[in-house]
């Protein structure tokens, strides 16, 4: 643990300060000890240089299980690839001179894909997740003295409010049981004339043909190692088959997403192997997930709004994407009322 992380964290239960004990240190930073609360007395270990704050297993590590097998798969630095970043900067519309010297939070790094691009312009980051995916992080990007990763739970993160220039949110929100709670957790983090930017799935009437949904019922309670392994039995069979689908003139592109395969072909320029891997990552991620709830963007509209930030935009990218600036000076209002809130407009939008 870089030991500048320590003035940012806080006790995750009382919001005391948090101290180190016990401390074993490699190369300077804190390697294996204890975070005490100088209030409720709790302890939190630290483990291979990461503060732990939760302890995850089971099906709720799925995202651990991933990601530690395919650490380096969607990594630009690996595939060659400006995959991540332009994904990165499109949907938080920040640059990469925005970023340098300022501190940033990663709320879901999984492996790192998008810390590895916030590293490279100049910033200080904060990677959290709930998942031994931490780990993974670790091993990939841990060199950098300008990067701090916990295992913490988004709902209880041990991070002192508003402290943060730019904070972002990929491709997690729709995988927590309470995504307004999940969101309301994000941006509390930003600090007054800050930054955020978030993502979800698209609610749409034509997730109701995405055979994911028909599958995960089942899937989500297959054993991990069982799915993965039944998804390498998948992939070489159905991205051909996905692939020659999408060649029908006019309405391959909407027959090829009726097979239950992540299929890239003709998206990104990957190599047949790296065409074959992350279909193969993407699937099982589509299919193991315990939760996947699609939001409008109109009510990722409405909960900025709600949390009374400004220069509000959404829009689809692939994805549901919300972007917005909390103003210098403002009140925002507590969690409970965000309850109640529903989508504004006259209609939902169509995505």
């Amino acid at each position: 643990m870089n030991r500048w992380l320590l003035d940012l964290l806080c006790c995750p239960d009382c919001e005391a300060e948090l101290r180190l004990e016990t401390v074993a240190s490699m190369e300077g930073n804190a390697h294996s000890g204890d975070l005490r609360c100088v209030a409720c007395q709790t302890r939190y270990p630290i483990r291979n240089g990461v503060p732990r704050f939760v302890l995850a297993s089971g099906q709720d590590d799925q995202f651990g299980f991933q990601w530690n097998r395919f650490r380096r798969t969607q990594l630009d630095s690996s595939s060659g690839l400006p995959i991540s970043r332009q994904r990165f900067f499109n949907q938080a519309g920040w640059h990469p001179e925005d970023l340098k010297g300022k501190l940033v939070l990663d709320v879901g790094c999984g492996a790192g894909r998008f810390a590895e691009i916030a590293l490279a312009s100049g910033a200080r980051i904060v990677a959290v997740d709930f998942s031994s995916a931490a780990d993974a992080c670790l091993q990939n990007l841990g060199k950098h003295s300008s990067l701090g990763i916990l295992q913490a739970d988004l709902h209880h993160l041990p991070l002192k409010p508003n402290s943060f220039d730019f904070v972002y949110c990929f491709g997690v929100l729709q995988h927590t049981p309470d995504v307004k709670a999940a969101f309301w957790a994000v941006v509390e983090q930003c600090k007054a004339g800050g930054r955020v930017a978030v993502d979800v799935y698209p609610k749409s009437l034509s997730n109701a043909v995405n055979p994911k949904y028909w599958l995960r019922p089942l899937t989500k309670r297959m054993p991990l190692a069982r799915l993965l392994s039944a998804v390498r039995i998948m992939v070489p069979v159905l991205l051909p088959l996905s692939i020659l689908l999408g060649r029908i003139p006019f309405a391959g592109r909407k027959l090829r997403h009726l097979v239950p395969v992540a299929n890239y072909y003709g998206v990104y320029p990957l190599s047949q192997e790296q065409l074959r891997e992350w279909a193969l990552l993407d699937t099982f991620d589509m299919l193991a997930p315990k939760y996947d709830h699609p939001q409008s963007a109109n009510t990722l509209r409405s909960w900025f709004a709600a949390a009374r930030f400004q220069a509000i935009e959404v829009f689809k990218l692939g994805v549901v994407v919300g972007r917005a600036m909390k103003p210098s000076q403002q009140c925002v209002p507590p969690v409970r009322r965000l309850e109640n809130i529903q989508p504004t407009g006259a209609r939902e939008e169509s995505l």
